[in-house]
């Protein structure tokens, strides 16, 4: 069974087209919708009610659009939208975050890079997902010694943390080009320092794979300096949610990029990296394509059918080949339009 959580702005419009493009595959999948984000809470009072995570819990697989609402910012923080993935990622342990950021030669055009800079690029950026400054204790505001307010946040890793998400980063370089990139901030930070420790040690049982340890300044100079030179980045939550939003701009659009994140057991939830957009949802003007590559992950890493995966990548570079454009990579299809496009090439 999968479960469907389309959340907030356009998360609803970019999902409904994934399903359309699953549906036609002819898999025969239960699926089941449930709420999360703002749209939860305006129904449920809660962005994560505990019939989601019941539904989550008892899923092959969570196919997700996103959270988010301007509207709901001035609640309290644990009522927020987002607390939804946030949430989602602590119960079900999904600690490692894939997010791919490949240039289909048909967009090359499309991101701010000169051609030849982004042309063949293909990096697998591996995120730390549920540790680091979002899930460490202590945080919160309160009023310091000198009677002003203080905020404060932990970032926080043990060894076991990061070195479960440095494995997955090994393994995934080996069916790759073999290399790892390693960003932290181990001059700065302690956490940062025991993270290069560790990678550094696990990374002896892989003699097969090259490890390069760098700040991440230095990385984002290099994402755009050279970014054909990385192939597996590795990094924790923080600094993998802001380099991997710039990676996406390497490859022409945001809207282009699908992601993963996975639990011990192979149990993933699917989603693409843009966020909910509020400006453009309810217009069909969202890019679908995300969404549609998310579900092709999805069936690739949690449901174990690669075939199928392979014909809806398949059919989306059809349809690039084809011209078929949204508005965030230059043309004027709509959101459903896509949708139709990809699936009259299956």
């Amino acid at each position: 069974m999968i479960a469907l959580m389309p959340g907030d702005g356009v998360g609803p419009e970019v999902v409904r087209e994934a399903v359309r493009v699953l549906d036609a595959l002819g898999l025969g999948l239960e699926m089941v919708e449930a709420p999360v984000g703002g749209a939860a809470y305006r129904a449920h009072g809660h962005p994560l009610p505990p019939e989601t995570l019941a539904v989550a819990r008892n899923a092959d697989a969570i196919l997700f659009g996103a959270v988010g609402d301007f509207a709901l910012d001035t609640l309290p923080r644990e009522l927020r939208p987002e607390q939804a993935i946030l949430g989602l990622r602590r119960e079900l342990d999904l600690f490692a975050n894939f997010r791919p950021a490949i240039v289909h030669p048909e967009l090359a055009d499309a991101s701010p890079l000169k051609p030849e800079l982004i042309a063949g690029l293909d990096i697998l950026i591996v995120r730390e997902l549920t540790g680091d400054i979002y899930f460490g204790q202590p945080k919160g505001i309160g009023i310091n010694a000198a009677g002003l307010r203080e905020g404060h946040d932990t970032m926080r890793y043990d060894e076991a943390q990061i070195a479960r998400v440095a494995h997955v980063a090994f393994q995934a370089a080996r069916k790759r080009s073999g290399r790892v990139a390693s960003v932290d901030k181990a001059n700065v930070l302690e956490s940062m320092q025991l993270w290069r420790d560790v990678v550094a040690e696990v990374s002896r049982e892989y003699p097969d794979v090259a490890l390069d340890h760098l700040y991440v300044d230095n990385a984002a100079m290099q994402l755009l300096k050279n970014p054909k030179a990385f192939d597996v980045i590795l990094t924790g939550n923080m600094f993998g949610d802001i380099l991997s939003d710039q990676a996406s701009m390497l490859t022409g659009s945001i809207g282009m990029l699908p992601s993963a994140s996975l639990n011990a057991s192979g149990f993933g939830l699917y989603e693409p990296i843009h966020g909910s957009a509020p400006d453009i949802a309810g217009k069909d003007m969202a890019n679908p394509l995300a969404a549609i590559l998310s579900a092709a992950m999805m069936l690739r890493f949690s449901l174990d059918d690669e075939a199928s995966a392979a014909r809806i990548e398949q059919a989306l570079s059809q349809v690039l080949r084809d011209g078929a454009r949204t508005h965030d990579i230059g043309g004027t299809m709509a959101c459903a339009e896509m949708g139709d496009a990809v699936v009259a090439a299956l």
